[in-house]
């Protein structure tokens, strides 16, 4: 027995009564789980509201069996979300190890000796010793930092829990936005074709007309360029929708070379808009503001634990051990004590006092990052809700402005042909109409990023299930398990 030890010996009963009393003081002290508000004012409503209920796997809404797949082939096999159930196997584990000094701890530790002794003679005698000992540990958690440390490390399970249904919400809005990006350079290649058929024909009318006197020279190589310069434009239709489709195969997690995105039947047509429901339904529902609520309530909890830090600790130490020459003996004669211990900090230099202010500002740093996740949700939702009403009116004015074009190419063409209009009024024409039909096919994709927008703001998550364990999980970090 140590010094120490033999200074703050009790007897059993008297140890017993006071290992009781000092649970029963601990329970009292553990420290509670507080509630939180967001520092922020939120409005009673939404600037706009649809009829439609929004589901939880939101894309659904889209009604577009090719998104369907591609989204559920992202969310088993994308790397990135891999990697945030990763960090939730993580936080599973540093909980559990927060809470294992909750219970004692036991050690055990045996050893042989093989003793030999020359005699006065020429032979020697040996002797063996064997020894067994045992030795258990135990801090009393009078003042909840032990279990402050279990709560926070609880809570940050519960916000890593919320950022893997956030990363989700994420990748599901990122393959939609990039398949519908794929779908627009598609249309564009298909237009552009078309373009450059119709450019070639007013090539060669220009030519004709050219060669029968009708024409300037520089009229055909104006029509040459403008040929020329949609040829350009699906040579970078084309760059941008391999991009899109290598894009897409990483979101998916496969590699570009082994990747072929669906073929779609056709445009895509948007569902009526979702209900917003209430902004206060919103901060309960988004994962990343959940995430944040977690991650205050973690910090607070990290407060309690530097605080309590800086009060007196009472352990308590139990050791048992035998020894002995014959093995068979060895558990005959047991040595046994019990000690309590009391540690208190005197003098730190100020670092468990600067240790409680630097807790405290991180809680304080974390609850102002709740309410800013709380903005900028409420942002995210007004800016979707806007854009997407303000777009509808610009597709109704290139709809017009699309009519209006049709009705002048058609007049400018004739009075071309007649002589009374000169070719450079007719290419301003064309040019014009052409741009406007690609336009009209850039905007109707933006109006649909914009719904993704909208459904991405709105979205709580959805019962995720684990991703298939890989090859290097099978043979290598799993045997341990």
């Amino acid at each position: 027995m140590t010094p120490r030890q033999k200074s703050t010996y009790l007897p059993g009963w008297l140890l017993t009564a006071s290992l009781c009393l000092l649970a029963l003081f601990s329970v009292s002290c553990t420290t509670g789980i507080r509630e939180f508000f967001a520092p922020v004012a939120v409005p009673e409503k939404f600037s706009a509201t649809g009829p439609e209920a929004l589901a939880d796997r939101w894309w659904l809404a889209l009604r577009d069996e090719n998104l369907n797949e591609l989204i559920a082939e992202s969310l088993s096999g994308n790397l990135d979300l891999r990697m945030a159930w990763d960090r939730l196997e993580q936080a599973r584990a540093t909980a559990r190890k927060s809470g294992a000094d909750l219970l004692p701890g036991l050690d055990g530790a045996a050893e042989h000796t093989r003793q030999t002794v020359k005699t006065a003679g020429a032979g020697s005698d040996s002797s063996s010793i064997y020894f067994l000992g045992l030795a258990a540990s135990y801090e009393i958690d009078l003042w909840g930092r032990v279990r402050a440390g279990l709560q926070a490390a609880e809570f940050d399970l519960l916000a890593t829990r919320e950022d893997l249904q956030a990363v989700a919400i994420t990748l599901s809005a990122g393959v939609a936005t990039v398949w519908y990006q794929l779908q627009e350079q598609r249309q564009q290649i298909k237009l552009l074709q078309e373009q450059i058929k119709i450019n070639g024909k007013y090539l060669d009318l220009v030519t004709s007309q050219f060669r029968n006197g009708q024409a300037r020279a520089t009229d055909v190589l104006q029509q040459r360029q403008i040929l020329e310069a949609a040829r350009g434009e699906q040579i970078n239709a084309r760059t941008n929708e391999k991009l899109l489709e290598h894009q897409l195969a990483i979101l998916t997690g496969k590699a570009p070379g082994t990747f072929t995105p669906p073929v779609a039947p056709g445009s895509a047509s948007l569902p009526p808009m979702p209900d917003t429901g209430l902004p206060v339904q919103l901060i309960q529902r988004r994962p990343d503001i959940r995430k944040a609520y977690y991650q205050v309530q973690a910090a607070d909890q990290r407060v309690a634990v530097a605080i309590a830090d800086r009060f007196p600790r009472i352990s308590l130490v139990a050791e048992a051990q035998t020894s002995d020459t014959n093995l068979s003996d060895l558990f005959d004669n047991w040595l046994a004590n019990l000690a309590g211990n009391l540690s208190a900090p005197l003098f730190d230099g100020g670092r468990r006092a600067a240790e409680v202010d630097r807790a405290s500002g991180a809680a304080a740093e974390a609850l102002h990052g709740y309410g800013q996740a709380v903005l900028t949700s409420l942002k995210e939702v007004e800016d979707a809700l806007f854009a997407e009403i303000q777009q509808g009116n610009f597709l109704a004015s290139l709809d017009r402005q699309l009519a209006l074009s049709s009705q002048s190419m058609e007049q400018t063409k004739e009075r071309y042909l007649y002589g009374d209009m000169d070719f450079l009024r007719f290419l301003t024409t064309i040019l014009n109409h052409q741009s406007l039909q690609r336009s009209r096919i850039r905007a109707g994709r933006q109006l649909i990023d914009y719904r993704i927008n909208l459904y991405r703001a709105l979205a709580g998550g959805w019962e995720l299930a684990p991703p298939p364990m890989t090859s290097a999980q099978h043979t290598g970090f799993t045997q341990d398990k």
